[in-house]
């Protein structure tokens, strides 16, 4: 590590690489660059943030159009520090001249709580005589408060304290043992901290008590799993190889793969940011999107009874999700040929700091892409696709976010979020109501209604900056049943509505008519089509923002009143709840709301540089199958080319399995699946039903279609039904009578002998229906697969052997 640290230095000092480009994130060596030259003049400070200052986008694509001749746009950085007694400080540092360029107190707001900062409270509390106290009340001895525990949120807005002193609320928990899930016994009180003195303030002590819960720990660790009946037996490895390796290319942090060329930006606030992202369309490199982020996000929950109104997190603006991302492993959190990215941040002494493996980048198979089978002739074509995936993970306490930006050969992005981890819980006594506001997971266990809501921000550049965003939907066309225009009742077409200025552009999600919205060049026309070139934002986890309006929450996060806002481009408005986001009060409202009050009513949005913000999300009901630990629940959108192409742009995705009707006719062979190795094998099944026989073929492909390599002898086949299924009934399988030919197996094992150690042959997938309790060799370790009495595989078959491949 001291070995890096001084190696990254003296690239800073010496310069002799070729220099960053002007979207990638500071370096270690950047970081403690800027600390140094603001250390000089400003003294000891609290380093909130230091993270780049992205270039003006006006300077920044004269670059990325001529990099040659165009001035390359300064690395500047932008900070935010706390000064001794809490004023907050935003500054912007020239890192070429060495300069602060900006440097300005910023009153009555609160930067975000770093893991520093949330490190610092559970120290506390378990010392507060106050905190102590009321562990007594709830029946938490003194000599136990090592056992006590606290997730400490900003306190997000209570009017008895207001904006000027920094404070969090801590919700309190409790581990009889370090091995067990604190969220089973939650504590009934909430002490509210005071991050400038490091003092516990006030404590929220509600008017019915809740002891603490009795019940056993219900935890998810493996030790407790082994203890009630162990892990499964019956999942078998899958293995993801890429011999040849990856297919995409990384260039500095310039991902190209598959036509797409994206530079992949990382912040302590949004995580991952996606900038000039370009199509290659047949050697003509086409802008598509200028930045994508995830750009802020919030966190309702819905029970009304104080202090429960303060839950409302906002876990970018308030906590960073680039702070929080996690270092990721090779084999859980990401599998396959894997590239990985750092992420740099400074710490609140002023030290860079790095989170390694923050940014994992792989392919995936995506399934198929695209097929057709012709019934008349049964001719085929069949392709399958592939993805890229840049993601990473961030853990806001008891969640875990995993946000997955996916590239699809054809042209679509998609974005991903999983949401996992634990529920917030909050203590009930026995037999409590929770009055519809929340759901007894676990006895004792009281898990609140909420809400999780996101924001992304999109910066389109559909074939250039000037731009246009619609929305589009689905409408029965006009005339009653009978009339000439619509005699039978059946016309329905795509209704357009171009969004002119900002206030027309607040738009709310409607499922009845498939809402969509586009963003659109209408200088540029399809060829065919007539209409203009554009990307479609498909949503459809987009819940109403369920706070009402007026409130705190509806207040506090102006973004989430609508599903789709579209703002006209500016530098500075990036984050739609506002830069500094703890504490804020919503009088008024910060971020987007105040955005599009101050561009008044003639703010023209048509036909010129747009930043579209879409809100989605889902609504959750807690339910018991959520706890200890949550199944994954996925949500998803996609931003698809509508116009954008002059025909289905997959076209040259080699085929996995294609023969046309010419081919059939003649009986040639066709263009199969391949492994890298050159080899695929099949094994098929066909049953002559008349007369209960079972043939086994097996083939092998080199490239130029399917060759027989074996047709294995007729097999005899008892208790099959004239479809050539097992017979299903009382003991059926159990008293199953069939015969496997010794010819056959000695045909089948012959074949397997010969075939190379990466060949995969699925002969088992098919013997099961005709093996009478007995044992085939299996084609990759040659070791026996058996089969149980009734007739059932003791270990599942590999079934599809070239599902995998083609």
């Amino acid at each position: 590590m001291v070995l890096n640290r001084l190696q990254q230095l003296a690239h800073h000092v010496t310069a002799t690489a070729a220099p960053p480009h002007p979207f990638d994130p500071l370096t270690s060596a950047e970081i403690d660059a800027v600390v140094a030259i603001i250390r000089k003049e400003h003294g000891a400070l609290h380093y909130n943030a230091v993270t780049l200052y992205e270039p003006r986008k006006a300077e920044m694509m004269a670059w990325v159009a001529n990099p040659e001749t165009a001035p390359r746009p300064v690395r500047k950085a932008d900070i935010v520090a706390i000064a001794p007694g809490g004023k907050v400080y935003d500054g912007v540092v020239d890192l070429e001249s060495n300069k602060i360029l900006e440097w300005k107190h910023t009153p009555d707001v609160q930067p975000l709580i770093t893991m520093e900062d949330l490190q610092e409270v559970e120290h506390v509390v378990r010392k507060d005589p106050k905190v102590i106290e009321q562990c007594g009340i709830i029946g938490i001895p003194p000599e136990d408060m090592h056992k006590v525990y606290c997730d400490p949120w900003t306190i997000g807005y209570d009017e008895r304290f207001g904006s000027g002193v920094r404070l969090q609320q801590a919700l309190m928990y409790y581990r009889p043992h370090p091995d067990d899930s604190q969220y089973t016994y939650p504590l009934d009180f909430c002490p509210i901290y005071n991050a400038e003195t490091k003092q516990i303030i006030h404590i929220d002590v509600p008017p019915v008590r809740r002891p603490i819960n009795k019940a056993p720990p219900n935890n998810y660790h493996p030790a407790s799993i082994e203890q009630e009946g162990g892990f499964r037996k019956d999942i078998k490895p899958i293995h993801i190889t890429q011999p040849e390796g990856v297919s995409f290319e990384v260039k500095g942090r310039t991902i190209e793969w598959q036509n797409w060329s994206i530079h992949v930006g990382f912040n302590y606030r949004e995580g991952i940011v996606l900038n000039n992202i370009t199509f290659n369309d047949k050697g003509n490199v086409r802008p598509v999107f200028w930045r994508l982020s995830l750009a802020e996000m919030v966190v309702p929950y819905g029970n009304p009874e104080h202090p429960h109104q303060r839950k409302h997190a906002f876990d970018l603006g308030e906590y960073g999700g680039g702070y929080m991302t996690n270092s990721l492993s090779l084999g859980c959190d990401c599998k396959g040929a894997i590239h990985y990215m750092d992420a740099s941040f400074v710490n609140r002494a002023g030290a860079s700091t790095v989170i390694k493996n923050a940014i994992c980048i792989h392919e995936e198979d995506a399934g198929i892409l695209f097929k057709h089978t012709d019934f008349r002739d049964e001719s085929i074509v069949v392709t399958r696709g592939r993805k890229l995936i840049i993601s990473h993970i961030f853990t806001a306490a008891n969640y875990e976010y995993c946000v997955y930006w996916i590239f699809h050969q054809d042209g679509t992005v998609q974005l991903e979020i999983k949401l996992t981890g634990i529920l917030n819980t909050y203590a009930m006594n026995p037999g409590e109501d929770t009055k519809g506001w929340g759901t007894e997971v676990y006895p004792g266990v009281n898990a609140h209604n909420h809400q999780h809501l996101f924001c992304l921000r999109v910066d389109p550049n559909i074939d250039g900056p000037n731009n246009t965003a619609f929305q589009v939907d689905a409408v029965r066309g006009p005339g009653e049943v009978g009339s000439a225009e619509n005699k039978y009742g059946n016309a329905f077409y795509a209704k357009k509505t171009k969004f002119n200025t900002p206030r027309e552009a607040m738009s709310d999600y409607d499922g009845s008519t498939s809402r969509t919205w586009d963003m659109a060049n209408t200088n540029k026309l399809n060829p065919y089509s007539k209409k203009p070139v554009s990307y479609k934002l498909v949503s459809r986890d987009v819940p109403p923002l369920l706070p009402k309006e007026g409130g705190l929450v509806w207040k506090r996060a102006g973004f989430a009143r609508h599903a789709v806002h579209v703002t006209k481009y500016s530098d500075d408005e990036i984050h739609p709840a506002g830069r500094h986001v703890p504490q804020t009060s919503g009088e008024p409202s910060q971020g987007l709301p105040a955005w599009i009050e101050s561009a008044g009513s003639d703010c023209s949005i048509d036909n010129t540089d747009i930043v579209l913000w879409h809100t989605f999300g889902l609504t959750h009901f807690p339910s018991p199958e959520d706890y200890p630990i949550m199944p994954a629940e996925p949500m998803t959108l996609l931003l698809r080319p509508r116009n954008f192409f002059d025909r289905n742009p997959v076209l040259d995705v080699p085929p996995s399995y294609s023969r046309t009707p010419t081919q059939v006719a003649s009986g040639a062979g066709a263009c199969g699946c391949k492994k890298s190795d050159g080899s695929s094998v099949l094994v098929t099944r066909r049953t002559t039903q008349s007369i209960g026989f079972q043939s086994f073929n097996v083939y092998q492909s080199r490239g130029q279609g399917w060759l027989p390599l074996i047709k294995a002898g007729d097999v005899m086949v008892e208790n099959l039904t004239p479809s050539g299924e097992l017979r299903r009934g009382d003991a059926s399988m159990r008293d199953l009578k069939t015969r496997l030919t010794a010819d056959v197996k000695k045909a089948l094992v012959g074949v397997i002998a010969d075939l190379p150690r990466t060949a995969f042959v699925d002969y088992y997938g098919y013997t099961r229906k005709v093996a009478d309790h007995g044992k085939i060799y299996d084609n990759v370790s040659n070791e026996e697969n058996t089969f149980s009495p009734d007739g059932s595989d003791t270990r599942p078959g590999r079934k599809g052997v070239t599902t995998e491949d083609c």
